[in-house]
């Protein structure tokens, strides 16, 4: 009886020595000494066993953020240099002649693009500024609790600036080595795709933010209903881009007409050329788009000022026009008559839209804000701070709306490069009235709030006769 084997318990206190602990697996727990060392080498001899991998620490694994920042912005840079290597080769493989043709050519296709990736990230910056301000921007513009971050802004924004320049390399290098049908397919299939991620209807790629930016659109084009805040401050930003849907314009037409790569194009008086009807149609298009989103406020509040300011809007039809009748009347009657008339309507347009700024838009005036800082506001503080930069707002706002004069002139847009900077800058001068725009905004919903409040904590007379802790009478 003493010399049989007793059965006890794997796990029994008496089989482990003082000090150890029972490791336990999936098989069961087994002695092992006090060494962690030992309970690790088990625990692998076990995994190995039954054909497991131990898993490793995820810290272990994982790099640290900095160093994976790093990577990210070196690949960044070898891709940029490839581009810009690969595409001032391809252009210096063509003639002299046919160079500045082409290159005219390919910037119309993808200059909007860039234009448009521009204001993508100057609007995450804006989010970014406003969650910084505590300016509630949702609450402003209506946003659901899906709507997209700064982050997620600069997301897109990365890839814009990515596929863009990568398509317009690819176009230059197969036009230069003779692939011209490969090489017009580029900003086709390009275009193509940027329209497909706007309107594909599933859920993927922030289907509700795309939502709401076509409603959005839809509510522009057909002011059926009333304006809210988000309709005419992205109607303002079109107006800012309307250049951007000239040229988009012009692309499409030559793509439809398959016109790209092709010389059909430089004829000017062509479908698709520079003297075209559409160009001064679609550039006045965003303007009367936003006049008559005042002309409905008016109907819905009857104020008065949302006439005046559809009265803005409608000085820009005259400088638009009247540009394009250069290319339609006798030169004596252009430089005689049509020239100055333009030149008139294009300095009223712009001094009516600096005022506008500054006195509607922003509030700003030099007896208001400017001068007084005893009191700013939440943006003001965290932004400015400084009466130098209410003077570089209004300084910049006054010359670049002068020189966006420029740009809606359809007989002054030779020089493409010129004119894109322009643009740039106008897109710049619309980045900067945002922050502005929305303080705004932001204080007038803070006071309406702040008098409803009051007027509750207040009751009227008929309150406090009723009231039976109120006065006796």
């Amino acid at each position: 009886m003493f010399g049989s084997l007793v059965d006890a318990p794997v796990n029994s206190p008496h089989l482990r020595r003082s000090g150890s602990r029972a490791v336990v697996s999936d098989i069961g727990t087994v002695e092992l000494g006090g060494s962690p060392v030992e309970a690790l080498l088990h625990s692998i001899e076990v995994n190995e066993m039954k054909g497991v991998t131990a898993p490793l620490s995820t810290a272990a694994i994982m790099p640290s953020p900095v160093l994976l920042w790093r990577f990210k912005v070196l690949l960044f840079l070898i891709w940029g240099v490839s581009c810009c290597k690969i595409s001032w080769d391809s252009v210096m493989r063509m003639s002299a002649n046919l160079r500045d043709l082409f290159l005219y050519e390919a910037f119309l296709y993808y200059n909007p693009l860039l234009l448009m990736t521009m204001m993508v990230w100057f609007w995450g910056i804006n989010l970014w500024v406003f969650a910084q301000a505590n300016v509630n921007y949702s609450k402003i513009f209506d946003l659901d609790q899906n709507h997209l971050s700064h982050r997620e802004i600069w997301k897109c924004a990365t890839w814009m600036t990515m596929i863009v320049p990568t398509s317009m390399t690819a176009y230059l290098y197969l036009y230069s080595h003779g692939e011209v049908s490969l090489a017009a397919s580029q900003p086709v299939l390009l275009y193509a795709a940027f329209a497909m991620a706007l309107i594909f209807p599933f859920d993927i790629f922030y289907l509700s933010s795309r939502y709401f930016f076509l409603r959005t659109v839809w509510r522009i084009v057909f002011p059926f209903q009333a304006i809210s805040f988000a309709d005419f401050f992205l109607a303002d930003i079109f107006t800012s881009m309307s250049k951007v849907f000239s040229d988009l314009e012009r692309s499409v037409c030559r793509m439809v007409h398959r016109q790209v790569a092709t010389i059909a194009w430089f004829e000017a008086d062509s479908v698709c050329g520079s003297h075209a009807v559409a160009i001064p149609i679609v550039l006045v298009l965003p303007y009367l788009f936003r006049l008559f989103q005042c002309l409905r406020q008016y109907k819905d509040t009857k104020e008065k000022t949302t006439l005046l300011n559809a009265l803005k809007y409608s000085t820009a039809v005259p400088v638009i026009f009247l540009s394009a009748l250069k290319y339609h009347v006798f030169p004596d009657n252009w430089v005689n008559i049509y020239r100055p008339l333009w030149l008139l309507s294009g300095v009223v347009n712009s001094l009516y839209s600096f005022y506008w700024d500054l006195t509607r838009d922003w509030d700003l005036s030099c007896f208001t804000r400017i001068f007084k800082f005893s009191r700013p506001n939440a943006l003001s503080y965290l932004l400015y701070g400084r009466k130098w930069v209410y003077f570089w707002v209004i300084g910049t706002n006054l010359i670049l709306r002068c020189t966006w004069t420029y740009k809606l002139s359809s007989h002054l847009r030779h020089n493409y490069l010129t004119v894109f900077a322009i643009t740039a800058l106008e897109i710049f001068r619309r980045f900067q009235w945002a922050f502005f725009r929305v303080e705004n905004e932001w204080n007038k919903m803070n006071s309406k709030q702040n008098i409803q409040l009051s007027t509750i904590d207040k009751p009227n007379d008929e309150q406090k006769l009723l009231d039976p802790n109120g006065y006796s009478v």
